[in-house]
């Protein structure tokens, strides 16, 4: 009997470990599949024509992904300027100054944040900030936008990323030990003396990971940003100027006009592109988590 539960014991965690290498490696076999999709393109174009070019018409077989990397890296900056310091302030005030009270009322308030789905972020985003844009904040500065723009998809999207850097930063906070905040006190120093030179500062490389865990995040959504950021295919020249980030490219044009040749093998490739970047930003972001549990430790 013995020996039998011994080996149902072996066997179930053999499954386990299967299942737990298969769920690792889902992420290698989606990047396969989509680089065995672009290689028509890669077979005929340069990959830097591809990467570089500013030409995008697939009727005359131009495929210039740069417009659309651009677009992403202008929305996605904006984004994470806008929610660096909003999103940090707020988990040193909900880790370091706010009551258990408050504590406990904000934490499902912010999770909600994170359960929002983005096609609702999208449409607040068109029914509140387009206009506000366009009406108040373009002509402030003495121009005309439509208000789908750079700015209207940055500030939607970080509100969406709001979650991410408060609740990582908030453990990391967590994880510094109460003995170093009682020195600095003890030693003389305020409280904010206390957060910004010793506390923050332990925290740091969590934080950094918090952001780049926000900057993947922020790559990758496509709804919300679809629907406000105008959608131009041309090089962003300020924040009040549409842009086309690569996941809306790849959700509007895919599944039509597949008949031109290499079209759908050029949004694969985009598609690929996009994982790999968010892919990166992730990995970094774990090493620096690792790295900051080691120093504390």
């Amino acid at each position: 009997m013995q020996t039998k539960r011994l080996l149902k014991d072996k066997l179930a965690s053999k499954f386990m470990l299967i299942l737990t290498v298969f769920s690792g490696l889902v992420v290698f076999f989606i990047a396969f599949g989509l680089y065995q999709r672009s290689r028509p393109i890669l077979a005929i174009k340069p990959l830097t024509e591809l990467l570089f070019s500013t030409s995008w018409h697939p009727l005359r077989g131009e495929f210039g992904l740069f417009p659309f990397i651009m677009g992403t890296l202008w929305v996605t900056g904006v984004a994470v300027a806008i929610a660096i310091p909003f999103s940090l302030l707020t988990a040193i005030y909900l880790s370091e100054y706010a009551h258990k009270i408050i504590r406990e009322w904000t934490a499902p308030l912010i999770d909600l944040l994170a359960g929002i789905p983005s096609v609702i972020y999208g449409i607040w985003g068109v029914l509140v900030i387009v206009p506000l844009i366009k009406d108040h904040i373009a002509p402030l500065w003495g121009t005309f936008s439509t208000g789908y723009s750079v700015l209207a998809a940055g500030i939607v999207l970080a509100i969406m990323v709001f979650p991410v850097i408060i609740h990582v930063t908030i453990e990391v906070f967590r994880s510094i030990p109460h003995e170093l905040r009682d020195a600095s006190l003890a030693l003389g120093a305020t409280r904010w003396q206390t957060i910004k030179h010793v506390v923050a500062r332990k925290a740091l490389p969590g934080i950094i990971a918090a952001i780049v865990l926000a900057l993947s995040r922020a790559f990758g959504e496509t709804m919300a940003v679809l629907m406000v950021a105008g959608n131009v295919a041309k090089l962003p020249s300020s924040v009040l100027d549409p842009a086309y980030p690569l996941p809306a490219l790849i959700v509007n044009n895919y599944g039509e006009m597949l008949s031109v040749p290499l079209y759908d093998s050029a949004l694969l490739l985009a598609s690929l592109v996009l994982l790999l970047v968010v892919l990166f930003f992730n990995i970094l972001s774990r090493i620096i988590l690792i790295r900051v549990e080691r120093r504390i430790q």
